[in-house]
């Protein structure tokens, strides 16, 4: 055991690893929230309604949401490296016709690339940690993953809103079309599936290994067999749809027509709720561990993300500085959803640990791919014909209506909260 524990990897070749899976979750994030900063633009550019931008940047999470599964049974069977080298790979490709796209139909069409392509991030990225990392860093490095994910963001707030100005929308595409082609290439040159290619000894308990004559499906199968696998269908989007329809859409078009905001003021706002949510997340996991307790952490969480959200939206006429710390609030509040990640990869046996995390990203963005499009229909309900250089704009009762509606799928997740098993940080054998 002594002389295994000699010839783990070192700590530095494990990071590296890792955080070259990591940009491309850090891509995936940027062009996540990339149309909260070009509203005006895309909807003068394809004469948008609400509803039918709120249904463009939901095309991102159609893709995603679909390739969940999918990601972590492939890299179950197939490693991470070949999966986040074709993910990367297409990324770029839809990145580009997004940036080309003549009509809506294909800026669609590449939303839909982007968001199938860079979903296979974050499930690949938590498989390479289960090999390359020990397990009881496993909460705290889905805590760094949300960080790394929120860089993107901020990248995607006010730096991009600047690229814009100067370059325009689609110039700004291009070139991130090309930084995601040479990380395909840097994963696929650098990158391994488990220490032992580099001759290391792996992380990864050799009798969680699945046999090689099982299915793909046998392994979904297997997954749903427990209660709580279940249970973080609904769960996680109670917490991303609130932070991720407001961060990712809304809420800088809110903060400018409600609040007085300039753009860059509003962007900034935006961004600072991810930073928010991504550093919470990490301070929940340490606690978590401390505690060896999920459950209580995310009901707290969720909670005070229901009742800051319920403020946000329903107190009027509040300040710039009280608007803040309210969004401030409810990011550091719905950080507890990445406790979701090491919950359900000990709510089953490790074998089944790529395809319950799939399950896991999965249930995180059906909440903002059901939500994005839903506030933006509200929002059309609600309008009252003003227009702005030809794109819509929407009075405060307007925004107020569709924000209400995500606290829907809040209580819901809090309700299935209750049915869950709690795994006191323990792994299933």
């Amino acid at each position: 055991m002594e002389g295994r524990r000699s010839n783990l990897p070192p700590e530095s070749l494990a990071w590296l690893v890792w955080g070259l899976g990591a940009c491309l979750y850090l891509i995936a994030f940027y062009q996540r929230v990339a149309p909260a900063v070009m509203t005006r633009e895309l909807s003068s550019d394809f004469g948008l309604s609400a509803a039918s931008l709120g249904n463009l940047s939901a095309f991102y999470f159609y893709g995603y949401v679909l390739i969940q599964i999918p990601t972590g049974l492939l890299a179950d069977r197939w490693g991470p490296r070949r999966v986040l080298t074709l993910g990367a790979a297409v990324t770029a490709a839809g990145t580009l016709l997004f940036a080309l796209a003549p009509n809506v139909a294909w800026a669609s069409a590449g939303r839909l690339l982007i968001g199938t392509a860079s979903g296979m991030a974050f499930v690949s990225m938590l498989k390479l940690a289960s090999h390359w990392m020990p397990a009881r860093r496993f909460a705290l490095v889905s805590g760094i993953a949300l960080t790394t994910g929120v860089v993107g963001a901020t990248l995607a707030g006010v730096p991009l809103r600047a690229a814009v100005d100067a370059f325009g929308w689609r110039g700004v595409m291009v070139a991130s079309s090309i930084v995601t082609a040479v990380v395909a290439i840097a994963v696929w040159m650098v990158a391994r599936d488990d220490p032992a290619e580099r001759g290391y000894a792996s992380h990864y308990p050799a009798s969680a290994h699945a046999p090689e004559e099982r299915s793909v499906l046998d392994y979904l199968r297997e997954a749903f067999r427990y209660r709580n696998t279940w249970m973080l269908l609904v769960i996680p989007g109670g917490y991303s749809a609130i932070a991720l329809t407001f961060a990712g859409l809304w809420g800088v078009p809110w903060l400018v027509t409600t609040r007085g905001f300039s753009p860059a003021q509003a962007a900034a706002t935006a961004s600072m709720m991810l930073i928010a949510w991504s550093l919470s997340s990490i301070v929940y996991a340490q606690w978590s561990e401390r505690m060896g307790r999920r459950k209580p952490l995310l009901a707290a969480g969720l909670a005070a993300t229901i009742a800051t959200w319920s403020l946000l939206v329903f107190l009027p006429d509040v300040s710039g500085p009280v608007t803040v710390a309210l969004i401030a609030g409810v990011g550091v509040a719905s950080g507890a959803v990445m406790l979701t990640f090491p919950f359900a990869k000990e709510s089953v046996p490790l074998a089944l640990g790529g395809t319950v995390s799939g399950v896991n990203n999965m249930a995180m963005m059906l909440g903002t791919m059901v939500m994005q499009p839903l506030v933006g229909l509200v929002l059309d309900r609600h309008w009252d014909g003003k227009l702005v250089e030809g794109a819509r704009v929407y009075a405060a009762e307007a925004y107020r209506a569709g924000f209400a509606t995500l606290l829907v799928w809040a209580v819901a997740a809090l309700v299935a909260l209750a049915f869950m098993k709690e795994t006191y940080c323990r792994a299933q054998r």
